[in-house]
């Protein structure tokens, strides 16, 4: 991980970042390496591991995957659609910084599917047909979060840490060779490995919890599940997840993505890559004391800082699929 650090500060120094066209085996083994040691951390310690880890690496892994998506997608995320985004998310931010209730609640969802909707009329405005079906089904989703809240973000919790699948899949559309294996070993570490925890089969290695296990299964844990004995297996999914997430942005895209770096440098000059990164630990360690003299509060404001990175993502996505986000250029076969 050092390394990776190194790699992306270096840039800034004026040493040489890889590019996509070098990176060899290196991705799949760094993968593989780090699932293996995330995932024996998450079983054993999974409250720990979800703490320590939001603690460590939550503010970094905002401020540098809001770098990338702003360098990667400068072609979708610019003027008056950008401007309408933020505009967006900041609403979410204050619902999240007022005091909860049902209004400042429903006041997210709405904001949220809003987004998805914007996103929507900005890539299909040329296409009415698409367009009135997809916001059909935004209404449709919007009307079942705002019945069934406490589902929706728990989901939403879970959804984001899948979010870096789609990132990665489209980083490696220009990978000259290994593509299959890299993409692979995404889907085993996203998809393959949170439905064995899930399913049990890795109870046999399953620590034993605690109570912080328990406190943090409120948040993680879909209602109808938290009385039913699983609520443990979801804090571990998530707390893998979560620490895979951060490990994607904080030590991969750095690395392998040295594009989508330059181009936001070019947009934003003044945070190059020491200002980014020293930005990102200096409020990480800020954040980190907040954690240790009151736990709830720190929650309270990660979870507002984040919205502007987490909310982000969903319109980029859906763009994607949409098919108006940024054309790679494949670099050979798979």
């Amino acid at each position: 991980m050092a390394s990776a650090v190194g790699s992306d500060v270096g840039g800034a120094l004026g040493g040489r970042p890889l590019g996509i066209g070098r990176v060899g085996n290196g991705p799949v083994a760094g993968f593989l390496l780090c699932t293996a040691v995330v995932l024996a951390l998450s079983l054993r310690m999974p409250a720990g591991t979800a703490v320590v880890g939001l603690a460590a690496l939550g503010i970094l892994h905002n401020v540098l995957e809001l770098r990338y998506m702003a360098g990667r997608f400068e072609q979708v995320l610019h003027g008056p659609f950008l401007r309408l985004l933020a505009a967006l998310i900041s609403g979410i931010v204050l619902c999240r910084v007022l005091p909860a209730g049902t209004a400042t609640r429903d006041g997210e969802i709405l904001l949220a599917y809003g987004l998805l909707a914007a996103a929507c009329v900005h890539a299909l405005r040329q296409r009415p047909a698409v367009l009135a079906a997809s916001c059909a089904v935004i209404v449709a989703a919007a009307a079942a979060s705002l019945s069934f809240p406490d589902y929706h973000f728990v989901v939403l919790t879970h959804l984001h840490n899948v979010v870096p699948l789609l990132f990665l899949w489209e980083w490696s559309q220009q990978m000259r060779r290994g593509r299959r294996a890299f993409r692979a070993v995404q889907v085993g570490w996203v998809l393959v490995i949170p439905a064995l925890i899930l399913s049990g089969a890795l109870d046999g290695v399953m620590g034993s919890g605690s109570a912080w296990t328990a406190r943090l299964s409120v948040s993680y844990t879909p209602p109808a599940w938290q009385h039913g004995g699983t609520d443990q297996r979801f804090v571990t999914v998530f707390a893998f997840m979560a620490l895979m997430h951060y490990l994607v942005w904080v030590w991969f895209m750095p690395r392998y993505a040295p594009d989508a770096t330059a181009a936001f440098e070019r947009r934003v000059p003044v945070l190059n890559a020491r200002r980014a990164w020293a930005l990102g630990l200096g409020a990480g360690a800020a954040l980190a004391a907040l954690f240790v003299s009151d736990y709830d509060q720190g929650t309270s404001v990660y979870a507002a800082l984040a919205s502007y990175h987490a909310y982000l993502e969903f319109p980029v996505l859906l763009m994607l699929v949409l098919g108006t986000g940024p054309r790679a250029t494949t670099g050979g076969t798979a």
